[in-house]
């Protein structure tokens, strides 16, 4: 089913109260710009206890399709540029562009708020095994990470200049994966690392 019939059951006051969080559990399954335990928490943050109250539903359902709504504008924003694009030769979009046909990058609407959630439950759940062994690069990103969730997401001038160097780094050995080029955990350590820098940095740069 799509995002819209699952709303549709969401807003179903003839269903019981169970299978409308069910619904709404889909909807965000569907659509989870902060992955899906962050979103839940990002959601009951702004609405309440989602499983236990119907305004808190409705109001996390209206966040949520607000956010979707916004990631649908940029993506037919973005059709629009590609079709210039390729209509001056340009078949194919530069690797390191944004693209939000590969989901979204951010939350659409509360970017900071969802970045932190996200944070916290990457730092509980699966950063650890990520940041070992220890290099440069993951000390460097843990103290930024560290240093985002103290804060509430914006950094200092040094945990900025340390992250832009964490970015640069794990956006070349995504590129140029050297040695490790065929060992698929590799691969998905370093897109991970990514995920998380750039987290750190919605975090620090959103409103």
């Amino acid at each position: 089913m799509s995002f819209g019939t699952y709303a549709r059951k969401v807003r179903n006051g003839s269903l019981p109260y169970g299978r409308r969080v069910s619904a709404f559990s889909s909807c965000v399954e569907m659509y989870r710009p902060a992955g899906y335990e962050a979103t839940w928490r990002v959601l009951e943050g702004l609405a309440g206890p989602i499983r236990r109250d119907e305004a808190c539903l409705l109001r996390a359902l209206e966040v949520l399709e607000s956010s979707r709504g916004r990631w649908m504008e940029h993506l037919r924003a973005y059709a629009a540029v590609r079709r210039e694009e390729k209509r001056h030769g340009r078949r194919s979009p530069r690797p390191g562009d944004p693209n939000p046909n590969r989901g979204p990058e951010h939350w659409y609407g509360v970017a900071r708020q969802a970045a932190v959630r996200a944070l916290e439950a990457w730092r509980r759940d699966r950063l650890p095994p990520l940041l070992t062994p220890p290099d440069r690069l993951t000390e460097q990103l843990g103290s930024c990470v560290a240093a985002s969730l103290e804060s509430g997401g914006p950094l200092t001038p040094g945990h900025r200049r340390a992250l832009a160097g964490c970015l640069t780094e794990l956006l070349r050995r995504r590129s140029d994966p050297g040695p490790w080029g065929n060992d698929r955990a590799a691969h998905h350590r370093v897109q991970d690392l990514l995920v998380v820098a750039r987290l750190v940095e919605i975090a620090a740069d959103a409103d």
